[in-house]
C-alpha cells in the first residue's frame, strides 16, 4: 500500500532537487569563507576587466582630444585619478559581491538543512515501515 505522507515528502524533495536544489547543493559543498573568497576573486577579475574595457573605450572615444593635448595633460594627476577610480570600483563591486553571496550562501545552507531534515524523516519512515 502506498503511504501518502511518504509520497508527498518524496515529491517535495524531488521538486527541490530538480530546481533550486541543484544550485544549493553546489553552494553547500563549500565552507562559507571558501565560497565567499571564490566569488570575491571572480569579482576582482571581472571588475578589473570591466575597468580596462571602459578605459579603452574612453580613450578611443576621446582620441582626437588626447592626441592634441598629450603634452598639456598632467599624466601623474591623470594616473592618480585612474587609480582612485579603479580602487573605488573594486571596493564597491567587492562589497556588493560580498553582501549578495553571503546572503545566497546563508539561504542555501538554510534550505539544505531543511532538505537533509526531510531526508532523515523519510529514512525514519522507511525504517518504521510506515
Amino acid at each position: 500500500m502506498v503511504n501518502e505522507e511518504r509520497v508527498i515528502l518524496m515529491t517535495r524533495m524531488a521538486s527541490y532537487e530538480a530546481g533550486e536544489g541543484k544550485k544549493n547543493i553546489k553552494i553547500g559543498d563549500y565552507f562559507r569563507a571558501d565560497y565567499l573568497s571564490k566569488q570575491l576573486l571572480k569579482s576582482l577579475i571581472f571588475s578589473t576587466i570591466s575597468f580596462v574595457i571602459g578605459l579603452v573605450l574612453y580613450v578611443l572615444y576621446n582620441f582626437d582630444f588626447l592626441l592634441e593635448n598629450i603634452y598639456k595633460i598632467d599624466l601623474l594627476a591623470l594616473g592618480k585619478k585612474m587609480l582612485t577610480g579603479y580602487i573605488v570600483l573594486v571596493v564597491v563591486y567587492g562589497l556588493i559581491t560580498y553582501i549578495v553571496y553571503a546572503f545566497r550562501y546563508r539561504h542555501a545552507r538554510k534550505n539544505l538543512k531543511t532538505y537533509y531534515g526531510n531526508l532523515k524523516k523519510l529514512s525514519s519512515m522507511y525504517s518504521e515501515g510506515r
